[in-house]
């Protein structure tokens, strides 16, 4: 995740340094953010079948999921993630789809530089709740 987050951020520093060549890097860029978002996605995802017993299915899963780790589980779990996360992360979560469903062509650079500028806070905060939740399970296994 942190060498997603970072080359997401220089692969914007040189589009904005090579505006000739800026279309090569945003695609770069975009893809990263992609692979951000999908690589905590993925933790969401065990969590929900490994603790949770329930992974949401259906034409909205992956909204279902990303509310559904905001939420506390009463008797299984605290929520893993904050509301503040959530809100942040959905930014990523419809960027995500843009990028499977849009050609490379139409990414908006000004949206793809606000989504590069919010991953150090985002990913900071997101990371020390999972650290939380970690500790969470340890100390439940203990």
């Amino acid at each position: 995740m942190e060498r997603l987050a970072t080359r997401a951020k220089r692969g914007m520093a040189l589009a904005r340094q090579r505006p000739g060549e800026a279309d090569f890097y945003l695609d770069s860029v975009a893809l990263s953010l992609h692979d951000f978002y999908t690589g905590l996605e993925r933790a969401f995802r065990q969590i929900a079948a490994v603790v949770d017993e329930s992974v949401p299915a259906g034409p909205n899963w992956h909204e279902e999921l990303a509310r559904q780790m905001a939420a506390e589980c009463p008797q299984v779990r605290p929520a893993v993630v904050s509301s503040k996360s959530l809100e942040a992360l959905d930014e990523y979560l419809r960027f995500r789809h843009v990028v499977r469903n849009v050609y490379a062509f139409e990414f908006d650079a000004e949206r793809l530089g606000r989504l590069v500028e919010a991953l150090d806070p985002t990913f900071g905060q997101v990371r020390s709740e999972l650290q939380a939740f970690a500790d969470f399970l340890e100390r439940l296994a203990q």
